[in-house]
């Protein structure tokens, strides 16, 4: 055995190139079927139960968290299984979506008349469009591909790659139909980066109370550097009585005074901030502080109520430490937001 890697690329431009093709050949195909396969979806007062044997069977497990992760309750039975007591896990109220290239897998096919005898809908994705698959259906949705990338033409793979763009095709239609928002994709994704990004509040993360640093303008330079100093923020907001914020001050607006050589003895905390600072409100998402920050390249931000009240600060580290952003500079793309 050789290996050669100008063959290896090669091959890896024609595998894309065929299984392109395949998917440009899903869409002149696209007709009334489809549409009518989501209205079927959208109606189904159950679940929708994705069935598929061999590789159609792990592209149907897919389909299947991708409609219940995008608001269309759905689940896979394997047809085999169903033959030996999981058909009982199917309902009147379901609709079945089968996945075979095919039409014709023994196992799918064996099943077809006690679906038909249970009343329940069932929607095809085959490329045998005359298949007992398809003539089972109520709709059946096309996934002919002229050839496999497979330099054999045995193993599937633009037929797969055909299945699962149809899968997600549905799901995205059906989303859409729904009117699925990103709140509603957050109560089934709420562990990992993602989870982080739609659960995590700016007010789960912020500063607040004691740990806040704020003066009055009036306040002397050297009760300013205290504050900050004892506070550890890098920054201490200035408000007035009413606690409304009037501006900001950070330790890049002391190294900037500094170089411009101005007396800092006798100012007062009105007099050196940065008025009218970036807030931001403690209800919105901390992805947005992190947003926030790196357009504007700072690394805290003063959180603010309706009335632009101080109710908190937030910078890069306490968002690191919520594991909002990565680890590697308040300035790098945020992970979690990729």
């Amino acid at each position: 055995m050789t290996f050669e890697p100008a063959q290896a690329i090669r091959l890896a431009h024609e595998t894309l190139d065929i299984e392109a093709a395949a998917l440009s050949g899903l869409k002149a195909r696209l007709n009334e079927g489809f549409s009518q396969a989501v209205r079927m979806m959208l109606d189904v007062r159950g679940r929708v139960v994705v069935m598929g044997m061999g590789k159609s069977g792990h592209i149907g497990r897919k389909i299947a968290a991708t409609l219940a992760s995008t608001g269309t309750p759905a689940m896979f039975v394997h047809p085999a299984e169903a033959s030996h007591g999981d058909l009982g896990m199917i309902k009147v109220v379901d609709l079945v979506l089968a996945i075979s290239n095919s039409g014709e897998s023994e196992e799918l096919t064996a099943i077809l008349p006690v679906l038909k005898r249970l009343g329940v809908p069932l929607i095809a994705i085959t490329g045998g469009i005359t298949s007992t698959l398809a003539r089972h259906a109520d709709v059946t949705i096309d996934s002919t591909v002229d050839r496999e990338a497979c330099p054999l033409n045995l193993a599937p793979t633009a037929s797969t790659t055909a299945q699962l763009a149809l899968g997600d095709a549905l799901a995205v239609a059906l989303l859409d139909a729904r009117g699925f928002r990103a709140e509603d994709f957050t109560r089934s994704h709420p562990g990992g980066a993602l989870g982080r990004r739609l659960l995590t509040h700016v007010s789960d993360v912020m500063r607040r109370g004691e740990d806040l640093p704020r003066v009055g303008p009036s306040t002397a330079f050297t009760g300013l550097m205290r504050e900050m100093s004892a506070k550890g923020l890098g920054a201490s907001a200035v408000v007035n009585e009413a606690g409304t914020v009037l501006g900001i001050f950070t330790d890049g607006d002391l190294r900037r005074l500094v170089e411009k050589g101005v007396d800092l003895r006798a100012a007062t905390a009105g007099e050196v901030m940065h008025p009218q600072p970036l807030t931001i409100r403690e209800d919105a998402l901390a992805a947005e502080a992190a947003a926030l920050m790196e357009l504007h390249r700072i690394t805290s931000v003063l959180v603010v109520d309706a009335e632009g009240r101080l109710c908190g600060a937030v910078n890069s580290n306490d968002l690191m430490r919520a594991k909002v952003i990565c680890t590697c500079g308040p300035f790098h793309p945020p992970c979690a937001l990729r």
